[in-house]
């Protein structure tokens, strides 16, 4: 029995709060929620949650994951009242399917490498979605995920059912005649080729990331907290000598800027 069960008064209290925030003599602006309206709720308490677990911040984690889990649970409850499921259906519909897609942990079923294991993953993917309208490949993707996690992800689902390049000296390659062909876009001044070159860099360079273990999202997420910070940390000396980034040319922005770079070099050594 799993060792979760001692949150289960916990679950019980938040929802207690739900149906008095939507009761009789509840919250008129929770009164008037829908699952379509939590939308865009539930998206940005989970990219506040996502800040909080890539800064390492424990109690902003913890703060977040309460207000995504919130979210979860007011949705569960809407759809409970109309009639569509319960909170149980939708826990007990998870935990069947990942019994089944999981036959090595749960059955008598042996993997000898990953690769096997995406090969049965998919395959149970196609054999859930037959009879629904689910029938191609990418049609388990959001169609409202960002570009970027987007790219990964169809690279990602592409290479499990084998169409990825060879090897990884074949995608560098890719991304050599893509990077070429951007560069003749360029000095071409076509403006819409050069924007359709740009992205096909892009998603290449997504895919050669992904081989080497990096999701583009995250690393991209990691450098631009990073030159936030050092920028951060420019304006606050510039001020400490009395002195304003705005009023700076390149040539002193650049100065402070490696001066910044090289104390936090320090910091972290």
């Amino acid at each position: 029995m799993s060792d979760s069960l001692p949150h289960a008064p916990a679950l019980a209290e938040v929802l207690d709060v739900i149906d008095a925030l939507i009761g009789p003599n509840g919250c008129p602006w929770d009164k008037k929620q829908t699952p379509e309206t939590l939308c865009d709720y539930l998206a940005e308490e989970t990219f506040e949650l996502i800040e909080g677990i890539r800064a390492g911040n424990a109690s902003d984690a913890r703060e977040e994951l309460g207000d995504v889990l919130f979210i979860l649970l007011f949705l569960s409850v809407l759809y409970q009242k109309d009639g569509s499921f319960t909170l149980s259906d939708a826990l007990r519909h998870n935990a069947a399917k990942m019994i089944r897609r999981h036959p090595h942990v749960f059955g008598d079923r042996h993997f000898d490498n990953l690769d096997q294991l995406w090969d049965n993953w998919e395959k149970t993917k196609r054999e859930e979605n037959r009879g629904t309208d689910r029938k191609r490949v990418f049609d388990s993707l959001p169609k409202g995920l960002p570009p970027l996690l987007k790219a990964y992800r169809i690279n990602a689902k592409a290479a499990r059912n084998h169409f990825t390049w060879e090897s990884d000296r074949d995608v560098e390659a890719q991304f050599a005649d893509e990077w070429r062909e951007w560069q003749e876009a360029l000095e071409s001044g076509d403006e819409q080729a050069s924007e359709r070159e740009f992205g096909d860099c892009l998603f290449t360079l997504v895919e050669l990331g992904r081989r080497k273990g990096i999701k583009a999202n995250a690393a991209l997420d990691f450098a631009n907290q990073k030159f936030l910070n050092r920028f951060n940390a420019m304006e606050e000396l510039a001020q400490q000598r009395g002195q304003s980034v705005a009023d700076m040319d390149l040539e002193a922005m650049n100065a402070l800027w490696d001066e910044v770079k090289a104390s936090q070099q320090d910091e972290s050594a």
